[in-house]
């Protein structure tokens, strides 16, 4: 069967080094990508620049432009580049203050997204989840509320739920039209409580995707992660975000079947981390269609997604799904 000459139009949907990790390697494909990123970091250079300038938190949406742009290798370090030998400057990124001097001057943050993305020839559309300022808090297991995305691992205890304030906070219109037109979502991967589930608490992003007809995906983690997501199975993540959607709506779960080395376990095991488990069966009840594939590459001792690996299974996921709807049309 023929393939479809439009570009598919694929939208992505987390934050932290998962999300510009894999960006790096959906770039090299004939696609459109839309990036929405959480806003919700309130630590280190972005939340003094956050605090400082009453605008949403740059440090996500830099990792990300820096992942997609078609730079040379020097402007990319540059932007990236964070200053460590002042004591004004010193833990700020340059590119975090050019998207705060931006905004400043623009007054719009979108806007200041859209500027800079020129300038560095970025691939695609890099969304915020939200345009302005917002706080991101936990309810943990004792009932605690935990204000601030940076405090919420540092207690330590399992979380019950994540909730923003404000809570109508609106996304872009162009963050919902992106979820509308997609070919297909995906979630992740990244820290599923402060990098994922921020988005998904902005109610138009989350009934856009409820609405959506296509096809989505969880790239689940490769590990768990201590204060967050201790001891969690891939079942568990499933069950936190269909919960704080109020529906189910993954469709397909991409798990790693790659095996950890036990070097490499010894060291996550002193920040009480371990591969993330999988019971298929478990899964499968759930409804989900779970995919085992070979996608974690080890660097510099710590377990990443393999990107152009997990990019092409996901084009190629994204044109199997078209055809599979044709077929079913003839």
């Amino acid at each position: 069967m023929a393939r479809s000459k439009r570009r598919k139009r694929i939208v992505i949907i987390g934050g932290g080094t998962g999300l510009s990790t894999l960006l790096r390697g959906l770039k090299k494909f004939p696609i459109d990508i839309t990036a929405i990123v959480t806003v919700a970091d309130d630590g280190g250079s972005s939340g003094r620049l956050r605090d400082d300038y009453d605008i949403p938190p740059p440090g996500d949406i830099r990792k990300v432009m820096a992942a997609l742009s078609d730079v040379e290798p020097l402007v990319e370090e540059m932007f990236q580049y964070r200053f460590s030998q002042s004591d004004d400057l010193g833990g700020h990124s340059l590119g975090n203050l050019m998207l705060t001097a931006l905004t400043d001057i623009t007054g719009d943050f979108s806007h200041a997204i859209r500027e800079m993305s020129r300038v560095l020839n970025v691939h695609g559309k890099i969304l915020p989840a939200a345009n302005q300022r917002i706080t991101l808090h936990a309810e943990l297991e004792d009932g605690t509320i935990v204000t601030g995305e940076s405090k919420i691992p540092t207690y330590n205890q399992r979380i019950q739920r994540v909730f923003l304030t404000p809570n109508d906070v609106k996304p872009l219109p162009d963050t919902v039209k992106a979820i509308q037109k997609a070919d297909l979502l995906v979630f992740g991967p990244g820290s599923l409580y402060t990098s994922i589930l921020p988005n998904l608490l902005v109610q138009d992003i989350q009934k856009a995707i409820l609405q959506s007809k296509a096809p989505n995906v969880y790239i689940c983690n490769l590990m768990t992660q201590a204060g967050e997501t201790h001891n969690y199975s891939a079942a568990d993540h499933v069950r936190a975000l269909m919960a704080h959607m109020g529906a189910p709506f993954i469709q397909t779960i991409l798990l790693n079947t790659d095996e950890v080395p036990l070097s490499v376990q010894k060291i996550y095991e002193q920040e009480q981390s371990k591969p993330v488990s999988y019971d298929e069966t478990l899964l499968t009840q759930l409804g989900i269609t779970v995919v085992k594939k070979d996608i974690a590459t080890i660097q510099d001792g710590a377990m990443r997604h393999e990107a152009t690996k997990v990019a092409q299974w996901l084009v190629q996921y994204a044109e199997d799904r078209e055809d599979a709807i044709k077929q079913q049309s003839i």
